[in-house]
Parts: C-alpha cells; sequence; structure tokens
C-alpha cells in the first residue's frame, strides 16, 4: 500500500505534465483513477483548503461559487465614448460592433409624437427603446382613449398628452425640444408651421407635403423661427443603403449605367386615407414609389435632368378611385445615367434595387423594408464569375434617424434630409404626374453640384 501510495504522489507532483488514462489505470484502478481526479480538482480550488468553494441556497442546496470577477476594460471618461472590453474574438470572425453609448435620460432630446397610428405605435414608439439620444415625452392624438392608454405604456405624463386644438400648448412644454409629425400627407404643412410657431424643431414623415407650395411654406415658416426641420428619410441612414451608396461613390464596378427599383404592396382597405387623394395627395408613387425615387437619388448623389411617367388603375377597383394603383417611371441623369421604376398598390410586397455598372452589379433585396436586407454583388474575377453576400449587423432604422436628428440639436448641424430634400422630391413626382397626363417627357432644371440638397453627411458610428 506505501508503495501505491508513493506513486500516487509522484503522479501529482508532476502537474505541468499530462498523466495518461494508462497510467492511472497502472497504478490505482479504475476506481482510485476517479478519486484521483476528484483529489486534483480539490487542490484547484479557489479557496485552497482542499474543498471546492459552494454556495448553500435557502433550501441547502449547494452551486459551486467563485469569485466575482470584472473583466478588464478602458472607460473613457466622455459620456458618449464606449467602453472598450477585452478582445476575445480572433480577426477571423467578423467584429462586434462598440457597446453602446446612451445619454443620461435627462441629457436626451424629448420628442411629442403627433398621431399614433400604425407607425407611431408599431415602429416609432418601440424604436426609441433603442434610441441613445432620443426619448419620448410627448403625445399628441384625437383620440382620448387611445392616448390615454399609450400614455401610460410609454410613461408619458398625463399633463405632456395633447389633443389637435391644444396641440399649439406644445410651446409651454420644456420637454418638448422636438415635435415628430406622423399624419396624413395633406396635414404635414399645418402642423409643421404651427409646431414652429410654437418654438420646436420638427421631424416629418415622408412625403414632405402634397405640393411644392405646401413643401416651400414649411421651410420659410421652420427658418423664420429658427427652428430646424428634418424629412424622415429613414433609408438614407440604413446601413445597406449607405453601403451601396459607398461603393458607388468608390466606382467599385466602375461607373454606373442603369439603376431598376420596385416598391409595391397589397392594399385593402379602401376607407384607409392614403386611398383619399385631399388627404394623400396620390396613391402608389408619394407613398411607397418615393423610397425609389429618392434612394435612387440618394446613391447616386445626383439629380435628373428628364422625366418620363405612366399611371395605371383597374377600373371598378374602389382602392383607386381617387388615387392611382400603378405609377411607372423613367428619369434621366447625367453621363447617360438611366433610372427605371415602378410602384404598385396592388402587388404582392417586393422591395428592391439593382445597380448595373461597367464591371458588376449591385443589388438589394427587401431595400425599402423595415428589416431583413440582403446586399449582394457581382463581378468577374477571370473566368469566374464572383457573386458575394454581404452581412451587416442590424440598425433599427427608425432610431437611427431620430438620433442623428437629436446630435443635430445637440451640436447645432444642420440635417442630412433637411426640407430642401423633401421638396426637391415633391419638384420630381409633380413632373412625373404630369408626364403621365400629357404622355410625353418632362424636363427637370439641370443641377450639377452633387448631393445638393443634403446636409453634412451623419456621423459615424464610434469605435472601441
Amino acid at each position: 500500500m506505501n508503495q501505491l501510495t508513493s506513486a500516487m504522489q509522484s503522479l501529482l507532483a508532476q502537474a505541468s505534465t499530462e498523466v495518461s488514462r494508462k497510467e492511472f489505470l497502472q497504478y490505482a484502478g479504475r476506481g482510485l483513477a476517479a478519486g484521483v481526479v476528484g483529489g486534483l480538482m480539490t487542490s484547484c480550488s479557489p479557496s485552497g483548503s482542499g474543498e471546492a468553494t459552494t454556495y448553500a441556497g435557502p433550501n441547502g442546496q449547494k452551486v459551486p461559487s467563485s469569485e466575482p470577477v470584472s473583466p478588464p476594460a478602458k472607460v473613457p471618461s466622455a459620456v458618449d465614448q464606449p467602453i472598450e472590453l477585452e478582445a476575445w474574438k480572433s480577426d477571423a470572425d467578423r467584429q462586434s460592433p462598440p457597446p453602446p453609448t446612451p445619454l443620461p435620460p435627462d441629457e436626451r432630446v424629448g420628442y411629442a409624437l403627433v398621431g399614433l397610428g400604425h407607425l407611431t405605435l408599431e415602429e416609432l414608439l418601440p424604436a426609441f427603446g433603442e434610441c441613445k439620444k432620443s426619448k419620448p415625452v410627448a403625445l399628441v392624438s384625437g383620440s382620448p382613449e387611445k392616448l390615454q392608454k399609450v400614455a401610460k405604456q410609454y410613461g408619458i405624463k398625463p399633463e405632456s398628452c395633447y389633443s389637435y386644438e391644444n396641440y399649439d400648448k406644445l410651446k409651454d412644454n420644456p420637454d418638448v425640444q422636438v415635435i415628430y409629425i406622423v399624419l396624413p400627407n395633406s396635414m404635414h404643412a399645418e402642423y409643421t408651421i404651427r409646431g414652429a410657431q410654437a418654438g420646436k424643431h420638427i421631424l416629418c414623415e415622408k412625403p414632405m407635403a402634397n405640393s411644392v407650395a405646401e413643401c416651400e411654406a414649411m421651410i420659410e415658416a421652420c427658418k423664420k423661427a429658427g427652428r430646424k426641420l428634418m424629412i424622415a428619410y429613414r433609408i438614407q441612414y440604413q446601413p445597406h443603403n449607405r453601403m451601396v451608396r459607398k461603393m458607388m461613390q468608390a466606382n467599385q464596378f466602375g461607373k454606373p449605367k442603369l439603376i431598376e427599383a420596385f416598391n409595391t404592396q397589397s392594399s385593402a382597405n379602401p376607407r384607409h386615407w392614403r386611398h383619399k387623394k385631399d388627404l394623400a395627395g396620390g396613391g402608389a408613387l408619394p407613398d411607397i414609389g418615393l423610397y425609389c425615387l429618392n434612394t435612387c437619388r440618394f446613391v447616386l448623389g445626383t439629380e435628373p435632368i428628364e422625366v418620363s411617367g405612366y399611371t395605371y388603375s383597374t377600373p371598378g377597383n374602389p382602392l383607386f378611385s381617387e388615387v392611382e394603383e400603378l405609377c411607372s417611371w423613367q428619369m434621366r441623369f447625367p453621363d447617360g445615367i438611366v433610372v427605371n421604376c415602378a410602384t404598385d398598390y396592388n402587388a404582392h410586397d417586393s422591395r428592391l434595387y439593382r445597380v448595373m455598372a461597367e464591371r458588376g452589379w449591385i443589388h438589394l433585396d427587401q431595400a425599402f423594408a423595415y428589416e431583413g436586407q440582403q446586399l449582394k454583388t457581382s463581378r468577374a474575377d477571370g473566368m469566374t464569375e464572383r457573386t458575394e453576400q454581404i452581412t451587416l449587423g442590424s440598425k433599427n432604422q427608425f432610431a437611427t434617424e431620430i438620433d442623428h436628428f437629436s446630435e443635430c440639436i445637440l451640436n447645432n448641424k444642420d440635417p442630412y434630409t433637411p426640407g430642401e430634400e423633401g421638396l426637391q422630391d415633391q419638384r420630381i413626382m409633380e413632373a412625373i404626374y404630369q408626364s403621365a397626363r400629357e404622355g410625353r417627357p418632362v424636363k427637370l432644371p439641370t443641377i450639377n453640384q452633387r448631393d445638393a440638397f443634403r446636409g453634412p453627411e451623419p456621423a459615424e458610428e464610434k469605435k472601441a
């Protein structure tokens, strides 16, 4: 027995060498080998007492316990600088973005949301949960019951809930810095102008309004009041669309020659405001076709010089007694670039565009959707056609655009998509409708400046 014990001690003393299963069995047999393993585990316990540290629960359950350890990190003093955690991934895998850097709640920009319809309830209010610089602080609605319930859900104070009749009292609410207009298109101009007169900055949903004259009045009112005006073109802040723009700016596939863009969805309620011309201003074009129009301008960075349009509505369909079902149009840009677009209110949803360039193509599926974007590129590589799918981290588009406007307010910067951007789209849409009515191309003023109607580029996400 003494000889066996001595052999076991000899093995344990060689802690820096690997002990094979064969050696264990040679000296101790299967049962004793298990005991040696248990002894090794005990000898490595944090307490060094020969027993593993445990935590005893209220009913006597025992579970392993360890000393709490905080991973090493660099912690910048500035609140908007991300904490830099210790590295753990190799460069063989896609790297994670820096941790979020939310401002303290009392430093975030306060928003009043005007209108509690689908977009506000389904997308905007939930998006504030992902915002870093913004918070909802007031609501405006024509439905007292809806107003009361939503206010409780999102912690809005009862005194910060307004009707359309007392909307102007927002001027007396110091918590509100921005009014977000989420109303039928025909109401955008009035509530933007009244909001600016109340001393608040304005974020307005697209389309900006129902006419060029309304857009111009909105811009003038905000300038006169010294307030900022931004149009909610979420696509211009969405990572996949921004990557397409960067690829084209860098001529990654040579010069673009042709773009095809489509945005369709199926409607079912003829009583909805989108199917009333007085409220919507038009049908598929200003509602969903605008994404094709604005995104193509955005990725090219230039303005069309001519448009040709065509509209159609199925006879007898009550959905389209006032507004168009389909709009198809072509835009001619400088350097011979042609953009073909189509939108339809009575087709299964399809939201995509493809850029055909000299040396390859760029394709973005679900381009105008709230999520699910799929970006692909293709080019020749010798005798091989190389098609690649590019995966990007997901971001909430609404949170991203809202936080951009908050940053503009906090740092006194011009927004990337100001009122002038919405005005330019309205001018082009009116030209498309004119072309469809008259059956001929309509020329547009030549604008040589790149990104003529956009503000400074949004700040890139800070890297850890």
